[in-house]
């Protein structure tokens, strides 16, 4: 069964309350809910109405933001040639990770570890879906798959927050090019 529609009203704010909580995770990972509630324009009972802990905001701004990332690579394949529609879906994989950080280390392993374990597949195909289609217009290397790139992207789990914003990007686009095929001189 289908749980009820919301509100107009009510749709809102809880999206503004995960917007408000995404926004706070990417200053700091000490998220606290008086700060999302002001932030978000809403009553503390609103927030708790649609969500009734912590942990459960949280691992709401992870779903979303996988959601996001997920349908991002087909929508930015039918608009871009695939090598920049790779770019600009490895350029949203930053700030998912900026906040997926912040979501991990506000999280119990447990809970995170969950969150984890049902993001990695759909993250996974749909970089793989870009991927295929760089390597079927010959613009990508036809020798990496996505759990190896994913694996590149993991690395940039170490870095450390002070260092994000100059760090990243750089290294995101050394992994590009690395994907790049390029055709030997003969």
């Amino acid at each position: 069964m289908n749980a009820p529609a919301r509100r107009p009203d009510a749709a809102r704010n809880r999206i503004r309350i995960v917007e408000a909580a995404r926004a706070a995770l990417a200053e700091s990972h000490d998220v606290h809910l008086n700060e999302i509630a002001k932030r978000a324009g809403v009553g503390q009972g609103t927030l708790y109405r649609n969500f009734p802990n912590r942990e459960a905001l949280l691992a709401e701004v992870y779903r979303r933001d996988v959601e996001e990332l997920v349908t991002a690579a087909p929508a930015l394949l039918a608009e871009h040639e695939p090598v920049e529609a790779l770019r600009q879906w490895l350029d949203r994989v930053i700030d998912y990770a900026e906040i997926k950080y912040g979501v991990l280390a506000a999280l119990e392993p447990a809970a995170w570890q969950d969150l984890v374990d049902h993001s990695h597949n759909p993250i996974e195909g749909a970089l793989a879906q870009l991927l295929d289609a760089g390597k079927a217009a010959g613009s990508l290397r036809t020798d990496v798959d996505a759990r190896g790139v994913l694996l590149l992207i993991a690395y940039l789990g170490r870095v450390d927050r002070d260092e994000w914003e100059s760090k990243a990007r750089p290294l995101m686009n050394v992994i590009l090019d690395g994907l790049r095929r390029h055709v030997a001189e003969e």
